[in-house]
């Protein structure tokens, strides 16, 4: 596989976001199994000064959707945020992220190599090239969430392991 823009950023924000998508599924079949309400999950949090479940699933939808989207436009500028939301809505978003994601075409993003972004950041500005913002921004921000979320379900003793977080691998057809 060629390493180019799309490849960089769809495929593995695509990857980690399906693996969202069913470890929220298996966190909400193991709810009902054990009589558990999911959206008593939903401000669960690791330590009182981090930002709750239902935060790191939406950072973790903005930053793989609208990094990308960000790349087209030049700049990053997600949606505000929702706030607590019922489980169920979570598992939504998550979904509408994947299908969002699937939507791009690596021609329309390929095409965005090289060009300027910005990122506003209260009264800072940050200026990426595309390539930089995706590896040094928005990856990290998003892996960071999508695992803060895996790990807040495995502290409340959902069944989860690091294969339920890594997903489909893009290994090698040769």
């Amino acid at each position: 596989m060629q390493t180019s823009l799309y490849n960089l950023s769809v495929p593995t924000f695509l990857q980690t976001v399906r693996s969202v998508g069913g470890f929220l599924e298996r966190a909400a079949a193991h709810f009902s199994h054990n009589g558990v309400e999911p959206d008593d999950f939903v401000n669960a949090r690791l330590f009182d000064d981090m930002a709750p479940f239902h935060f790191q699933i939406e950072a973790a939808w903005h930053h793989s959707v609208w990094g990308v989207e960000a790349l087209k436009s030049g700049a990053f500028t997600p949606p505000a945020l929702v706030g607590p939301v019922p489980f169920a809505d979570l598992q939504t978003m998550i979904a509408k992220a994947e299908t969002a994601l699937e939507a791009f075409v690596p021609e329309e993003i390929n095409g965005c190599a090289g060009k300027l972004l910005d990122l506003q950041i209260g009264p800072r500005r940050l200026a990426f090239t595309p390539e930089t913002f995706i590896l040094s921004f928005s990856l990290p921000n998003f892996h960071f969430h999508a695992v803060t979320a895996y790990n807040i379900l495995r502290s409340r003793g959902v069944p989860l392991g690091k294969r339920d977080y890594e997903g489909r691998l893009r290994t090698s057809s040769f």
